[in-house]
């Protein structure tokens, strides 16, 4: 089965205030930027049936939104060139699943769609995405 997803996205940056002891304001750690950590509830694979959109986060991330409202995040092992810039990416796989085993490549968009990078993926995670 070959699919292309083409995802567009917006990217928000948080930052919290100063401390009341007059010490400038520090940066937050934006939960996009810290990769979840692996538990006994990492899957190796997600149904095709059940991926309802596909968002590229950056070069190393994809949040995968299933039916029944789950989230899974995708931390590649490697970063993926052009991944984050496009945003866009297609796979080919014979199963009806999409398995951390399997390759992504970028599509390039403008100009007709190219393909860029070639990149694995990695273990798919339970994600709770901070609310807009």
């Amino acid at each position: 089965m070959n699919r292309w997803l083409i995802i567009a996205g917006v990217t928000i940056v948080a930052a919290c205030s100063g401390t009341q002891s007059g010490k400038p304001p520090v940066a937050a750690a934006v939960a996009a930027d810290v990769p979840p950590k692996a538990t006994a509830i990492t899957r190796s694979c997600v149904e095709l049936n059940r991926i309802r959109e596909a968002r590229v986060v950056d070069d190393r991330t994809i949040d995968f939104y299933l039916s029944g409202r789950q989230v899974l995040r995708n931390t590649l092992p490697n970063a993926c060139p052009q991944l984050g810039f496009e945003k866009a990416f297609t796979y080919s796989t014979s199963l009806s699943q999409l398995c951390s085993v399997d390759i992504i490549t970028v599509v390039i968009q403008g100009g007709g769609p190219r393909t860029g990078a070639s990149c694995g993926l990695g273990a798919f995670v339970p994600y709770t995405p901070i609310p807009k």
